[in-house]
């Protein structure tokens, strides 16, 4: 079935901090949102979901601190630069965690993860040297996703690694090169994971390079909001935005584990969801 809504490109895509007052004029709306606590009990008819983003190289370091659950997800940028040994590491890191499910998906510093890549973009930037080609292969410990759904408990969780900044693998810009990735997300969709926050929920960045003070996405946040409206949002990226806030449809987690100077300062961030009725866990 088609989905019914069409998103389109907002005129005004590649002025986030423009767009976004603008949406807050409109009554567009971004709360802060509760969490439960890192030793909440783990009931037998929701199922838990542990989110971390952003650990870039600092896994080992957070291991002992991140709670029991039935589904992990990693947002992305767990290297620094996509190298082997990096990814290796990885792998055998999140393979020591006990989550029934673990779900992984890249961030613009997994260099070489992408099919296809546009090699100018990273030589622009210096980086045409770093990662390897399909090192998502070596990834043997956790469900890796691209542009993919997978279903755990019942439940659909669609992975995407697109971001508009500019020089890193997944880059596309702002408007139209974005959007036609969005355009691939079921309308079905539980949870959804991408790197990149969208426009107004944990992205305020001071950095130029993600175009200003805002580095979310607008046409996620349209796509989100108007046609998928999954129950969560997670994503990571801006390191210093890490929380959780809520358009009163949708809970939007920026999961960011490092700090912006790449220290791991921040805790995971977990939250339930109910099982599908009549389901048990022992049903998967």
């Amino acid at each position: 079935m088609v989905d019914k809504v069409i998103v389109r490109a907002d005129p005004l895509s590649h002025k986030p901090v423009d767009l976004w007052k603008k949406y807050l004029r409109q009554g567009r709306i971004c709360e802060p949102a509760k969490t439960l606590r890192l030793d909440a009990p783990i009931y037998e008819n929701k199922v838990r979901f542990v989110c971390i983003s952003d650990t870039h190289e600092k896994l080992h370091e957070i291991l002992p601190l991140v709670p029991d659950g039935d589904v992990l997800i990693h947002a992305g940028d767990f290297t620094n630069y996509g190298d082997v040994g990096e990814v290796i590491k990885f792998n055998a890191e999140i393979g020591k965690l006990p989550h029934k499910y673990k779900i992984v998906i890249a961030g613009n510093h997994e260099l070489g993860f992408e099919d296809g890549e546009d090699m100018n973009e990273r030589q622009l930037a210096g980086l045409n040297m770093l990662g390897i080609k399909k090192a998502y292969e070596m990834l043997t410990n956790c469900i890796y996703l691209c542009d993919q759904t997978v279903d755990v408990y019942g439940l659909k969780v669609y992975g995407a690694p697109w971001h508009p900044m500019p020089g890193y693998s997944f880059y596309r810009s702002r408007g139209q090169a974005l959007l036609h990735k969005w355009n691939l997300i079921p309308a079905k969709t539980d949870v959804l994971v991408t790197h990149t926050p969208p426009l107004g929920h944990g992205d305020y960045n001071s950095w130029q390079k993600c175009d200003g003070l805002l580095a979310g996405c607008a046409e996620l946040l349209n796509t989100v909001e108007m046609r998928v409206k999954p129950k969560y949002h997670v994503f990571g990226h801006i390191h210093q935005m890490r929380g959780v806030t809520t358009n009163g449809t949708t809970t939007f987690i920026n999961a960011a584990i490092c700090d912006h100077k790449l220290r791991s300062e921040y805790d995971p961030i977990i939250f339930d969801l109910p099982l599908p009725p009549g389901r048990s866990k022992d049903d998967f």
